[in-house]
């Protein structure tokens, strides 16, 4: 992760959170008292945000103690006791939720993305989530896919160029496209790759005719998986191995992900990693209270 992006993220939801002041915890706790709490977890998952939550507290703590007794991408049951923190009780308290939304959250994106990738088990293909996040939450969002064991496609807009259906559609044919994005890359940017969405057989000879060269992947979106397998074969026929990259996406769920990933598809994008995912329940509880004044 971006530390600088991150605690960027800290600050603004902090703010977000703490406004003119956690009145609740300054009306009744002392700034000097001290205290520990432990997460606990209330169901079964795949375990995400450890390395967020310590760097949460110790940005607020810096003499923070944080101990973990899990990791990121364990498997946890209900039951178990994820870390202690000991710090500030104040710090505790107003750290709390941020931390805990974090956490749940990617704790299910996690859980999810693992369910996916165990059905992969024995494939060549790789999975990869999507742009479909959570505003001002990707970069946790996409490391809790990572955590979860799948891949991370593009970030954002500015590191690769995708060409999709709107792209092609203004630009009037995939051909005219293709050559706009080869020349800008050329010209401003040229570690960007460069990949084409396709609809359908046609425009998959089309980008296979004009992209030698130049597309490093060619998307097949909402392709049925035997539409795919013979997409895959014009593209193995009409191009020198390793020329493009593919990739499956649109419509694939938990129950057919194995039919396209049998296809011998490189990757498969599943935006339902991320908006799909139901975060997992996980408590904060105070474990010691000392009190200095």
């Amino acid at each position: 992760m971006d530390p600088d992006v991150f605690y960027r993220f800290v600050e603004l939801a902090l703010e977000e959170d703490l406004g003119d002041g956690d009145h609740s915890t300054l009306s009744c706790i002392s700034a000097t008292a001290r205290g520990k709490a432990v997460l606990k977890v209330k169901q079964d998952a795949v375990l995400a945000g450890m390395e967020v939550a310590e760097k949460i507290f110790l940005h607020k703590d810096p003499s923070a103690r944080f101990t973990s007794f899990k990791k990121d991408g364990d498997r946890v049951l209900a039951g178990d006791i994820a870390f202690e923190v000991e710090s500030f009780a104040t710090v505790i308290l107003q750290c709390e939720r941020l931390v805990l939304n974090c956490m749940q959250r990617m704790s299910g994106i996690a859980t999810l993305t693992r369910e996916y990738v165990t059905l992969l088990q024995g494939c060549r293909t790789r999975l990869l989530d999507t742009r479909k996040t959570t505003p001002n939450f990707r970069l946790l969002e996409k490391e809790a896919v990572r955590i979860g064991g799948a891949l991370n496609h593009r970030f954002g807009l500015y590191d690769m160029i995708m060409l999709k259906d709107n792209h092609i559609d203004f630009c009037g044919s995939i051909a005219t496209a293709v050559d706009r994005a080869w020349h800008y890359v050329q010209q401003k940017k040229p570690s960007l790759s460069i990949e084409v969405e396709t609809r359908s057989m046609q425009e998959v000879i089309e980008v296979v005719a004009c992209g030698k060269q130049k597309v490093k992947r060619i998307m097949l979106d909402n392709f049925s998986p035997e539409l795919l397998r013979q997409a895959l074969t014009y593209i193995e026929e009409h191009s020198e191995k390793g020329t493009f990259e593919t990739e499956a996406s649109g419509g694939i769920t938990q129950e057919n992900i194995r039919n396209y990933a049998d296809t011998g598809v490189d990757f498969i994008s599943v935006g339902a990693l991320i908006h799909q995912a139901k975060s997992i329940d996980l408590s904060l509880k105070a474990s010691l209270f000392t009190n200095t004044n």
